[in-house]
């Protein structure tokens, strides 16, 4: 993780975009392209709603099975439609971060999967592949972030490492806000594994 003070990004470009969700929902985003940023990715920020002083701000990493597909195996495509809701709602930014499977990639992420089906948790199954638990740095998403002039936001999000990542990289996480818990019969043991291996603010009963 490198520090947001050496390489600044800029922004690229901006554009409207309407948005319309698989049940109705609809909102209206504008999307931001950068340049400079230092994983060299093409990294998008939708700017939702009216932002205040203070933007509530979700970190989502792209999910092709869940955010196109509808995977019911992982809780991303019903977290990505809340965030949008909610930002909208309260003003802000949703960064959208080219890191499928937890920046494993999707050919990886598929092939964990396969492990999984045959016993191994989430996170067993990356290391029974030789990779990492997770493997995501948001320095390009502190960059986007410093980019957009936000030094301060509110945080929607269940994972506690994006917040820490943020701080480190100089960005004042005010406040954190969980996500719902979007749990079906065939994501319930990945988000079981993800509250008790990672310390994500996931409820489950039982």
């Amino acid at each position: 993780m490198s520090s947001i003070s050496a390489v600044a990004a800029t922004i690229r470009t901006r554009v409207r975009i309407p948005l319309t969700f698989g049940d109705g929902y609809s909102t209206t985003a504008e999307a931001v392209t950068f340049d400079g940023l230092a994983d060299g990715r093409e990294h998008v920020a939708l700017l939702l709603g009216e932002p205040g002083a203070t933007p509530l701000v979700r970190l989502h990493s792209e999910c092709l099975t869940g955010d196109v597909f509808g995977s019911a195996r992982c809780d991303c495509g019903p977290q990505l439609r809340e965030a949008a809701e909610r930002i909208t709602e309260a003003g802000g930014v949703l960064l959208y971060l080219r890191q499928e499977g937890r920046d494993i990639g999707l050919y990886n992420k598929l092939d964990a999967y396969a492990l999984q089906d045959a016993g191994l948790d989430t996170y067993e199954a990356n290391a029974a592949l030789g990779l990492p638990e997770h493997a995501r740095d948001y320095t390009a998403a502190a960059q986007m972030l410093a980019a957009l002039g936000i030094a301060e936001l509110d945080l929607l999000t269940n994972n506690p490492d994006k917040g820490q990542q943020l701080t480190t990289l100089g960005i004042t996480v005010r406040d954190t806000l969980p996500t719902h818990v979007h749990a079906t019969p065939s994501n319930l043991r990945y988000l079981r594994a993800k509250a008790e291996h990672t310390g994500h603010t996931i409820s489950l009963a039982g």
